[in-house]
C-alpha cells in the first residue's frame, strides 16, 4: 500500500475514456495534449499499425508531462510530486489501411461503406507515465480487438452519420453508443474499443510499480 495518494491524470479529451476510468473506480484529472496527430501519422506512414498508435500515445504523454512539470497550475501540484499520466490513441485497421476520426460526413459514409459486412481491428496504443520525485518513467503497449461490422443499409449509415457521433471517434463507430446497433460483435477487450484497455493499463502500471488498487477512489 502507498502511504500517500497517487494523482491520476488522463491526457485525453475523450468523454468515453473518462467514463471508463470513472466506472472502474478512478477519479482522474483531465489535461488535453496539444499534438499534431496527422503529422505523426504521415511521418510513420511505413511503420506497423501498432507502432503508429503507440507513438501517438507516447507523443501525447510527452506533451502532457511537459505541461504538468513546467506549469504552475496548483491543480496539478500533487501530480508533480507523485502521479500517473494515462494517454491513448486508437485507429481502425481494415484491409491494411489505418483510419482515425473521419471528421466529415463524406469520409464517415465512405468508411462505413468499406466497413459494413467486414471485420476490422481497433488498435489502441497506450502510454502510462509515472511522475515521482522529479523523475518520469514510462511504459507503453497496444491492444488490438476484432470488430465485426453489420451489413447495414445505405440509409442506416446515412442516418447514423447524420447524428454526428461517428465524426469524432476513431474508426467512425462506437461500441457504447449509437454505433453499438451497427455491430455484430467483438472479439477481445471491450474497454479498449471504447478507448482505454483496463487490463493493459493495469499491466503497464504494474511495470511501473504501481498497484491499481492504490488508484481507486476512497
Amino acid at each position: 500500500m502507498t502511504s500517500e495518494p497517487i494523482t491520476v491524470v488522463l491526457g485525453s479529451a475523450s468523454p468515453a475514456r473518462l467514463r471508463v476510468l470513472r466506472d472502474a473506480g478512478l477519479d482522474p484529472l483531465v489535461l488535453v495534449s496539444d499534438v499534431d496527430e496527422e503529422a505523426i501519422v504521415d511521418r510513420l506512414a511505413d511503420a506497423a499499425p501498432e507502432h503508429v498508435v503507440t507513438a501517438l500515445a507516447q507523443a501525447k504523454a510527452d506533451a502532457v508531462v511537459e505541461t504538468i512539470r513546467g506549469g504552475d497550475d496548483p491543480l496539478f501540484d500533487a501530480a508533480r510530486t507523485d502521479g500517473v499520466v494515462l494517454t491513448c490513441d486508437s485507429m481502425l485497421l481494415l484491409d491494411g489501411r489505418l483510419s482515425g476520426k473521419p471528421h466529415s460526413p463524406e469520409v464517415a459514409i465512405e468508411q462505413w461503406h468499406r466497413m459494413r459486412g467486414s471485420t476490422g481491428h481497433l488498435i489502441t496504443g497506450h502510454c502510462v507515465t509515472r511522475l515521482h520525485r522529479g523523475e518520469a518513467d514510462a511504459a507503453t503497449g497496444h491492444q488490438s480487438t476484432s470488430v465485426r461490422f453489420s451489413d447495414v443499409s445505405d440509409t442506416l449509415i446515412e442516418r447514423y452519420v447524420a447524428t454526428g457521433e461517428p465524426l469524432k471517434v476513431a474508426g467512425a463507430f462506437t461500441l457504447d453508443g449509437l454505433g453499438g446497433w451497427l455491430l455484430d460483435g467483438i472479439d477481445g477487450d471491450p474497454s479498449s474499443v471504447i478507448g482505454i484497455s483496463l487490463p493493459l493499463t493495469r499491466r503497464l502500471l504494474t511495470d511501473l510499480d504501481v498497484d491499481i488498487a492504490d488508484l481507486w477512489r476512497a
